[in-house]
């Protein structure tokens, strides 16, 4: 690996300033902008699919764009990334849950300027003469600022990984597959041949290719739950089957789904090379930089990318204290369960909470088993730590700020979800 995150982090945080003249023009128009967002989103992927069905077919997630809440997301990150140009507000966390996205999807420069002209003739047929030149021009500079940091910063994320832009897809074999529940399975893969896999950074995903019988090569993106340096990667993968309740239909996972039926040892898969910017060295840990406490807090199949932090901390022998949080629905949901117990034993100064909505009461350890949502006001938490998240949009969105106010600095809060609308958090 060639590039520095001290690098990467100085790519993200010094993008070019918006033009003195503009500055006015994009405060003036953020709320036009904003509230029309759930009209220039469905315009702008009918236009972008209609010219280019093979984003749709080979890139785009399907299933998201079926819901409308989740369609807006890339044009909302632009203009959340206006608002923190016009306010001085740094968007390094937004940029790199972006680029780290891109770069697992081997997204390259190029592509950028297909999304510019079919988002910005979206924005003029929705707003119409409302969209003066002068108000184009403005919001054109955002983009191309916003575009130029992240195909620098993606540009750097290939280079670390020494590969050419978007060369990024390689092949792997199931070697093991175990149905953990009804609804999630665990694959481990190796390479092809039996030669290994690249390494990883605890906390890292991989997006799993796979070509379903429509002929679409469908993308979806699983953290690696086993500590790095053995050639092997292990993912979670948990069936979303389709779900009628509240006012939209959820579709079923269409990759999920086919792994769910599909993937047995032996069958070969398409993956990426790993990305992610949840992870322990992000923050100096396991490079005897820092050695604060380190709070892993996950709800659901958000525990997977955590248990490769703790095997990754119990494999070096790490002394520092490590505190585990986790929030599921019941015992018998809750995945990796015994994983995670065994892995937080070998540790030097480790301490496990659960949380369990319902039959909490059925549990006896290891560790302190609780009843309900996660309550941090339960947990001494060590001054000091780097607090990694991993869940739901609703759990982070109630446990980033909870942690806050139990003193815990922003800079120390590191969180990932697997939502497209992850950089809102």
């Amino acid at each position: 690996m060639t590039t520095s995150l001290t690098s990467l982090e100085t790519i993200l945080a010094q993008p070019r300033e918006l033009s003195p003249h503009h500055v006015q023009i994009i405060r003036d128009t953020l709320p036009v902008i904003g509230a029309h967002i759930d009209e220039i989103t469905p315009v702008f992927y009918r236009t972008m699919f209609g010219k280019h069905p093979e984003l749709l077919r080979d890139t785009f997630n399907r299933g998201n764009q079926k819901l409308g809440a989740q369609q807006r997301a890339l044009a909302a990150s632009i203009a959340t990334f206006a608002t923190m140009l016009v306010d001085g507000k740094s968007p390094v966390d937004m940029l790199s849950r972006i680029g780290h996205k891109h770069a697992s999807l081997g997204i390259t420069a190029d592509q950028y300027q297909v999304v510019h002209d079919n988002l910005f003739a979206a924005i003029v047929e929705v707003l119409g003469e409302a969209i003066t030149p002068e108000i184009a021009a403005a919001w054109d500079e955002v983009y191309w600022i916003m575009a130029a940091v992240l195909v620098d910063f993606e540009n750097a994320l290939y280079a670390e990984s020494e590969v050419e832009p978007g060369d990024v897809f390689r092949t792997a074999t199931v070697i093991s597959r175990e149905d953990v529940t009804d609804s999630v399975v665990v694959l481990t893969l190796g390479g092809p041949d039996g030669q290994p896999l690249p390494d990883f950074r605890p906390g890292q995903y991989t997006s799993v290719g796979v070509v379903l019988p429509d002929g679409a090569r469908q993308l979806r993106q699983y953290s690696l739950s086993t500590a790095p340096g053995d050639g092997t990667w292990r993912i979670g993968v948990r069936r979303v089957d389709e779900d009628t309740r509240g006012e939209s239909t959820c579709p079923a996972g269409e990759v999920s789904g086919w792994l769910h039926a599909t993937a047995r040892v032996g069958t070969t898969l398409q993956v990426t090379l790993p990305f992610g910017d949840l992870v322990l060295d992000a923050a100096g840990i396991g490079a005897g930089r820092d050695p604060a406490p380190v709070v892993l807090c996950s709800a659901g199949i958000g525990i997977t990318p955590m248990l490769g932090m703790i095997a990754h901390l119990s494999a070096t022998d790490d002394p520092r204290r490590v505190v585990v949080l986790h929030a599921d629905r019941s015992p018998d949901q809750h995945v990796l369960a015994d994983e995670v117990a065994g892995e937080s034993s070998l540790l030097a100064d480790a301490e496990v909470h659960t949380w369990y909505e319902q039959d909490a009461d059925t549990v006896t350890g290891p560790g302190a088993v609780h009843h309900g949502v996660m309550d941090l006001s339960s947990v001494d938490l060590p001054e000091g730590a780097h607090v990694f998240l991993c869940g739901s949009t609703g759990f982070l969105q109630a446990l980033r700020p909870a942690f806050i106010e139990a003193g815990v600095p922003e800079q120390r809060l590191h969180a990932e979800l697997f939502a497209p609308n992850d950089w809102l958090l």
